[in-house]
């Protein structure tokens, strides 16, 4: 996919540029999706047979979803919205406004957007290069496709997450904002760090839950980092079989994927100075989600748990920062 898009900007045929360009109408576009993908997924649950946990009430239902995992053939529907289109959108978007600078700068492309080219970069390709872990997370085996999910991916993500791509091209402050070199250096160690904590602590975790399963298959995709897999993790089993890792990362904090995530959010916003607060609407939101979900799940576990969960939150007590909070 890379290189037909590098043909086809050197080539004239499509201008990678076209994209930032034309935002607008492609937003538009993946909002209109969103909501009618979602009417025919849940209209299509109760023609098909296959709606999952249903309420009763319509408005709740369509929300959160009808089907738990539709597919066409062997084409899970779900994990495709939420790993192949999403992502991808959110990474050409950043590289369109890196295209863009190239034409108005005559060749120049400043660090400040190459920073998100690789910040997104870095997560899309997380996103490809580990898919066999996503099967076993909370939105592919529990959650329904609805329209929360569905219009997240269609709309939310890939047009939420860009806004500090947007805002670097579509402003003048943005198109002349320039850095200390080691604001910068420390801005890019900060993104690779946090990238690292993210992704072997999402390998971790899942990997994990697939070796206590028997489903673990060792991949070779790019690039598989240091301590992505744990050898002989320790762990708690509860009377009700589950079981609460505490090794690795989840050794150290209990939401270290929700922390890193959270840090990469906001080196993303602080790569565009503090001239407007739009690029910071996507960390501070990300930020109030994470805390409602972390006492959601906290309150569910220590109900579900009881005295496994004390135990478990003795060994690791700190939730987000070591020997903070």
């Amino acid at each position: 996919l890379t290189r037909i898009s590098a043909v086809l900007q050197f080539t004239g045929i499509f201008p990678l540029s076209y994209i930032i360009d034309n935002f607008g109408g492609l937003m538009t576009v993946a909002v209109i999706s969103g909501i009618l993908i979602s009417i025919a997924v849940y209209v299509g649950a109760f023609v098909t047979g296959t709606t999952h946990r249903m309420t009763g009430n319509h408005v709740y239902d369509f929300f959160m979803g009808a089907p738990l995992n539709p597919r066409i053939g062997i084409l899970d529907l779900k994990m495709f919205a939420e790993i192949r289109i999403p992502w991808i959108i959110l990474f050409y978007i950043s590289v369109s406004a890196a295209a863009k600078f190239y034409e108005i700068n005559d060749g120049y492309i400043p660090s400040t957007i190459l920073f998100m080219v690789l910040g997104h970069f870095l997560y899309v390709n997380a996103c490809h290069k580990g898919e066999e872990l996503i099967p076993p997370t909370w939105d592919m085996y529990y959650e329904k496709w609805g329209f929360m999910i569905i219009f997240w991916n269609f709309a939310g993500v890939p047009f939420v997450y860009s806004m500090c791509s947007l805002y670097l091209i579509h402003t003048e402050t943005g198109r002349h904002l320039h850095h200390n070199p080691f604001y910068t250096a420390f801005l890019y160690c900060l993104l690779l760090f946090a990238y690292w904590v993210w992704d072997t602590g999402n390998s971790q975790k899942n990997r994990f839950r697939m070796m206590m399963t028997g489903d673990f298959l060792p991949r070779k995709t790019f690039p598989q980092l240091p301590w992505g897999t744990l050898e002989n993790p320790t762990y708690i089993r509860t009377k009700h079989g589950s079981l609460l890792l505490t090794s690795g990362w989840y050794g150290i904090v209990r939401k270290a994927h929700y922390m890193a995530d959270f840090t990469m959010a906001m080196s993303w916003a602080l790569m565009t100075g503090f001239g407007s607060p739009v690029p910071y609407f996507y960390p501070v939101f990300f930020a109030i989600m994470i805390i409602h979900r972390t006492i959601r799940d906290n309150e569910k576990c220590a109900k579900k748990y009881g005295d496994d969960w004390v135990t478990y939150t003795k060994k690791v007590p700190y939730i987000f920062i070591p020997y903070i909070y």
